[in-house]
């Protein structure tokens, strides 16, 4: 059951300003106190974005990832970049993403630094609003890791990361966290193509430590690299296997679909509450809060205002500021209007 009915959520990742883009590319001339400033600002300004716009949980923007999780290999020791593999030019899509070769057996001593951005948002966030982490799963951290000569294939790299993710979260619930998110998008994208049984599995051994000591939820999408998919763009291969995820709440991508599997999101509100994706990331069409509500009122039709949350199809990362915040602002007001 959600906390309130129809509630304004995010996936977790915020545009970054201008300015810290061009600052997180000169970082050489900034010292560590700079930096430690720049970072407090940048979450201030995703925090007073989100509020503005009258979310009713909010993240830390996930201001100091530079990518969705690529910045997490700077965690995990282990690896080496490995620039052969990525394509420089051209159209930008997903094999333009960094890569990284296992060069010794992966360990991340010193955390994945997510309950370090927990506690700044902690500290610097309102005391009414709920706050989210979010962390990504170990199957999709795996993805741009190259096996070398440690791993078989991406099964065993999986296997290897798991127990960081799961310390993480743990860590995350020893800090307070309220909601915890683990982006799995990697598995709704080849879930038409590879083992779901076993994706279930690997996501419950992982969360498996924080199950009923916080709200567990899971961002499933078919990929938004520079705004653009690269999964089968489908819930059904996800069905009936999915239904076993050990989640309080579910989110998938649905305006990118046109609504078309809406219907299938009713199996899964049998089980577990469930965020729908209500705003097109990819597009700079600014929906109005009239477009959002007959788009709320079709979710409507097969999930319970009080298991519904709605939020952008994915994370808002690769939407410019100025959009976004138009874009949620009117989310936010269709589903007051609509709250029973």
């Amino acid at each position: 059951m959600q906390p309130i009915p129809i509630k304004t959520t995010v996936v977790g990742s915020w545009p970054f300003p201008g300015w810290l883009e061009f600052a997180s590319e000169n970082l050489d001339k900034f010292g560590p106190a700079d930096i430690n400033e720049m970072i407090e600002d940048a979450v201030v300004n995703a925090i007073h974005d989100q509020v503005s716009a009258g979310l009713d949980v909010i993240s830390d923007g996930e201001q100091t990832r530079l990518d969705f999780n690529l910045s997490f290999y700077g965690f995990i020791k282990g690896i080496a970049p490995n620039h052969e593999e990525t394509r420089k030019f051209g159209p930008p899509a997903h094999d333009q993403r960094g890569k990284h070769t296992i060069v010794e057996a992966l360990t991340a001593p010193k955390g994945l630094g997510v309950v370090e951005e927990y506690n700044r948002l902690k500290r610097l966030s309102p005391k009414d609003k709920i706050l989210k982490a979010s962390v990504p799963g170990p199957y999709t951290l795996s993805g741009r890791m190259l096996p070398g000569e440690i791993y078989k294939d991406r099964w065993e790299i999986t296997e290897a990361i798991l127990p960081l993710v799961a310390r993480e979260l743990e860590g995350l619930v020893a800090a307070g966290a309220e909601e915890i998110c683990i982006d799995e998008p990697s598995m709704s994208c080849y879930a038409y193509k590879e083992d779901t049984k076993r994706f279930v599995d690997i996501f419950n051994r992982t969360v498996k430590g924080i199950v009923g000591k916080t709200r567990i939820g899971t961002h499933l999408c078919f990929g938004n690299y520079k705004g653009r998919s690269v999964g089968k763009k489908s819930i059904a291969p996800m069905l009936p296997d999915f239904l076993d995820l050990t989640v309080d709440e579910l989110h998938s991508e649905m305006t990118i679909l046109n609504f078309s599997e809406i219907h299938l999101l009713e199996r899964f509100a049998e089980k577990m509450d469930v965020a729908v994706g209500v705003i097109d990331v990819k597009s700079y069409y600014i929906e109005t809060v009239e477009d959002v509500r007959e788009r709320i009122q079709k979710c409507l039709k097969y999930i319970p205002a009080d298991k519904l949350a709605v939020a952008s199809d994915c994370g808002m990362s690769q939407t410019a500021r100025w959009a976004t915040k138009q874009k949620i602002t009117n989310m936010c007001e269709a589903a007051r209007s609509l709250r029973p």
